[in-house]
């Protein structure tokens, strides 16, 4: 069961024009310590400028460490890289072995959370990486995604959990760990009145099913409507079937998929259509633009935003961050700000234009699904898909 803990200010950030600046300022006003971490990481001006403040905060003795997942951040130049460590930040690669090919569970586990904590004081959790919010194609728009910014209790879980992680990835590279600031005190977090949250995390030992778990168990609870935006909704039989319940049980439910699609395994997206469509669930493709979106709200009161998305990939491989919030108002912005995504740039799938749409297009979506059946068989993982 999720524990909430009372004591937060939680602040949506809605995509890079939000999160970018507040970021930056926060950096900027760091004294101690700075953790980042992040999937990809590209020297964009987006990168340039987050990396610029980075270096500035160093250069003010602030202890700063950025921990890069070594696929998604593999393009990133080792000149930037260098001109970095030079400026004062410890650059660090989470699992640098990177073959798409290989069936070695080990290699196809990233580091796909993304987080900061600075001076124990403050924090970010969401879906953002650190890249042009307009590194689309010419005829899209800015990227959609989320991100929260946070004060209060969460953080002490919050700084426990990247401290944990750069020791350990120092650790096995032989890399000296150095000292950071002072521990957060208790009466920093118990001064701030507000909202109650909780952090979910997903890694490979103590918490490889827990943001799958929250999402069932707010999903197996819901009595009026669910609205889910992600990304990469491949989901598994188990959370499949709690939606199939949900909507039995008389709840709306809405979905605001991917509609461009970036990689053929999104295919597979489109088997569980059928079905949910027949059930009576609302299903929107988002075709304005990439929607990297990995939220949810249900029964306007939960919510959550972070980086996991609903595929194997995220639920059972990655290294995931989401934070949970039970909170009216909170639950209400974001669930308006999905509305208006939905109907800005979204696209309604009927069922009659499921039924009716071409034949090679369903089989694509099959085939998709099947090799990725497989591909998980291969590697171990095929109960839950």
């Amino acid at each position: 069961m999720t524990n909430f803990i009372p004591g937060n200010h939680i602040k949506l950030l809605r995509n890079g024009a939000e999160y970018f600046p507040a970021l930056e300022v926060a950096i900027d006003a760091a004294e101690h310590e700075i953790y980042l971490e992040t999937y990809i990481y590209q020297a964009d001006k987006t990168g340039i400028k987050i990396g610029q403040a980075l270096m500035r905060a160093a250069q003010r003795g602030v202890s700063v460490c950025l921990l890069l997942d070594g696929f998604g951040s593999k393009d990133l130049p080792l000149s930037y890289i260098q001109g970095l460590g030079l400026g004062g930040v410890q650059v660090m690669f989470y699992r640098t072995k990177i073959s798409p090919w290989s069936l070695k569970r080990n290699r196809l586990r990233r580091l796909h959370r993304k987080l900061v904590v600075i001076d124990q004081k403050v924090g970010f959790v969401g879906g953002i990486n650190i890249i042009d919010d307009d590194d689309v194609p010419a005829d899209a728009t800015p990227r959609v995604d989320y991100a929260v910014r946070i004060e209060g209790a969460l953080l002490q879980s919050l700084h426990a959990s990247v401290n944990k992680l750069w020791r350990r990835i120092a650790w096995s590279q032989l890399r000296p760990i150095t000292k950071l600031g002072a521990s957060l005190t208790k009466n920093n977090a118990s001064k701030l009145d507000g909202i109650k949250a909780a952090l979910v995390f997903r890694d490979n030992i103590m918490h490889r099913r827990d943001i799958e778990a929250a999402y069932l168990s707010a999903i197996q609870h819901a009595k009026l409507e669910i609205v889910i935006a992600n990304a990469y909704f491949i989901p598994g039989r188990k959370f499949r079937r709690a939606l199939l319940d949900a909507a039995a049980r008389g709840v709306s439910i809405k979905l605001l998929l991917q509609g461009r699609v970036e990689y053929f395994a999104m295919f597979a997206t489109h088997a569980f259509y059928n079905d949910f469509l027949n059930s009576g669930i609302e299903i929107y493709e988002y075709r304005k633009s990439f929607m990297h979106s990995k939220v949810a709200v249900i029964d306007a009161q939960w919510a959550t935003v972070g980086s996991s998305n609903i595929d194997p990939f995220s639920l059972l491989l990655a290294r995931e961050a989401n934070v949970l919030v039970s909170d009216k108002a909170f639950a209400v912005e974001l669930r308006a700000d999905i509305l208006r995504n939905l109907q800005d740039g979204a696209t309604r799938i009927s069922y009659e234009d499921w039924r009716h749409r071409h034949l090679a297009g369903r089989f694509a979506s099959w085939m998709a699904y099947g090799f990725l059946r497989l591909f998980l068989g291969l590697i171990g993982f095929s109960n839950d898909q």
